[in-house]
């Protein structure tokens, strides 16, 4: 069974960087495709930025060009990789992979 703790989330002002980590309890190499959301309370969880397979990757338009995905295959870790952050982007940031989703880590943009 799939376990994914995230961590990195915390509360800064608008226009600086985070970098949240989601380690997995099993393999994530290249065979699996992994993913991070993130929800606010009364909203739809959103897909933000998915990692496929071979390693592409793909972002939400309300992040692309700010945020950045990773894998560390070796770590049996997931990276996001966050700058130039706004307010909008607060919310709780979930990593997903084979069907099982994390808890998730809190980030909170204010001045």
């Amino acid at each position: 069974q799939v376990q994914l703790q995230e961590s990195g989330g915390g509360l800064v002002q608008p226009g600086t960087s985070l970098r949240l980590s989601c380690v997995s309890s099993v393999s994530i190499d290249s065979r699996y495709s992994m993913a991070w959301y993130r929800q606010t309370p009364g909203k739809e969880r959103e897909l933000i930025a998915l990692i496929s397979y071979d390693d592409n990757t793909d972002y939400a338009a309300s992040v692309r060009g700010r945020f950045t995905a990773s894998r560390d295959a070796a770590k049996n870790s997931l990276y996001l990789q966050m700058n130039d952050l706004k307010p909008e982007d607060t919310a709780v940031y979930s990593c997903y992979t084979r069907g099982t989703w994390g808890q998730g880590t809190q980030v909170t943009v204010s001045s």
